[in-house]
């Protein structure tokens, strides 16, 4: 049986250091970064990824009151993305449009916030707001969506912590393929800044990145790394199958044509080499593909310092005889925007179809020995003959594993 094709039309994100795809891009070719020092409940000054996207741009005041961070960072990027697409949403049948989005947690944000505000009423409940219960519920950032655009097909979040990006994506994928919709909506969102308690789980584990420079705070690879800088964010993507996109004439980005999601079963927080490995292996087999044709890896490594060694150990396993696969990572600009990260840092490669330019991996002064990886790009971007094939990483806590192949659409 010949699966339909399935193809990304669109796409709008927001970051800390862009709230467009080319902007972003452009501030990743010319290194820059954007992390600044917040202020954190109980823990005082911490580095953080934090976003400036116009939010009124698609939401009232009184929605924004009424909704979440991650609701409507979701929004923010759903429409931005359908505008991307150029499809025409006001006559497309919604009940055919399905929205997918990837989290890492989602509720807690709004469950601290209320303590803290009753705690100030001597913790009579009050004063808990009525808005409690919607805000929580897993599918929030999804669910603000479909009101928000007035969709009537399915919705829902995929809990899979910092694989949460690419699942969003595999699903939509599975959905497409089985003619359950026609559009999608999928990739990923963060309100993790909002929250002080996982800066103050990271830094309990010894994994919150310290450094006198905030830009410099998030170094994946370097020998100085410390750990991560949490960020908020959101990047969703329009897919849709190839012969739809073809008969509206859609303008295609690129074509997802092999995955694979696997776990760990081994930690609650260190990643499995072995498992990685599997992961990216089958990936590339369920494309089709030889691993030498991946000309570009895009890697999860979020500056921890055995994370970022678990990856690349996998990665040499994997593509030891690939002399021609370039390498690179998008946290050192950005931080770690977790459910949003995958989705996020394949945004920022994509374009590598089209300039053959690979965006580089910034603030390695001295590059860990045990993080050796042949043609890791570092602190220049590097233009290259072709980019055809792309492999985009996300993993997880709980030993969660993501690995999307993506193609340059050719016909």
């Amino acid at each position: 049986m010949n699966r339909p094709r399935i193809v990304i039309t669109g796409v709008g994100l927001t970051s800390p250091n862009g709230n467009s795809i080319s902007e972003f891009r452009d501030n990743l070719l010319r290194g820059v970064a954007n992390i600044q020092e917040i202020d954190m409940r109980y823990m005082g000054k911490v580095p953080a990824g934090v976003c400036d996207f116009e939010a009124t741009k698609y939401q009232s005041r009184k929605e924004l009151r009424v909704g979440t961070r991650a609701g409507s960072i979701a929004i923010y990027c759903a429409s931005e993305a359908i505008t991307n697409s150029a499809i025409d949403f006001p006559n497309y049948d919604k009940d055919r449009i399905g929205v997918y989005i990837g989290t890492t947690e989602h509720g807690n944000v709004e469950t601290e916030n209320e303590i803290y505000n009753i705690s100030k009423f001597d913790y009579d409940t009050r004063y808990w707001t009525h808005h409690h219960n919607p805000r929580t519920v897993a599918n929030n950032p999804a669910g603000e969506i479909t009101i928000n655009l007035g969709i009537t097909g399915p919705h829902y979040t995929i809990g899979a912590a910092c694989a949460a990006g690419n699942a969003g994506l595999i699903q939509a994928v599975q959905m497409l393929q089985l003619n359950e919709v026609d559009f999608a909506l999928a990739g990923g969102v963060s309100e993790s800044i909002q929250t002080f308690g996982i800066f103050a789980g990271f830094k309990s584990q010894g994994a919150l990145a310290k450094h006198d420079d905030p830009n410099k705070a998030s170094r994946p690879f370097d020998i100085s790394r410390n750990g991560i800088v949490v960020s908020e964010g959101g990047c969703l993507f329009t897919l849709e199958r190839l012969d739809d996109a073809l008969e509206r004439g859609a303008s295609i980005i690129a074509e997802i044509i092999g995955y694979c999601m696997n776990s760990d079963a081994s930690d609650y927080v260190l990643p499995n080499p072995e498992r990685q490995s599997e992961c990216m292996l089958k990936a590339v087999r369920s494309s089709g593909l030889a691993l030498s044709d991946i000309d570009l890896i895009s890697t999860h490594a979020t500056s921890t310092p055995q994370g970022d060694i678990q990856e690349c150990k996998a990665i040499r396993e994997v593509f030891q005889n690939c002399p021609s696969t370039y390498i690179n990572n998008s946290k050192g600009f950005i931080g770690h925007a977790m459910g949003a990260a995958g989705a996020l840092e394949l945004a920022g490669n994509l374009p590598s179809f089209r300039d053959n330019t690979i965006h580089p991996t910034i603030n390695i002064d001295t590059l860990d020995e045990e993080c050796t990886l042949n043609n890791l790009v570092i602190n220049h971007p590097l233009k290259v003959d072709s980019i055809k094939y792309i492999l985009n990483n996300s993993f997880g806590m709980l030993g969660i594993n993501s690995a999307l192949v993506l193609k340059k659409y050719d016909e």
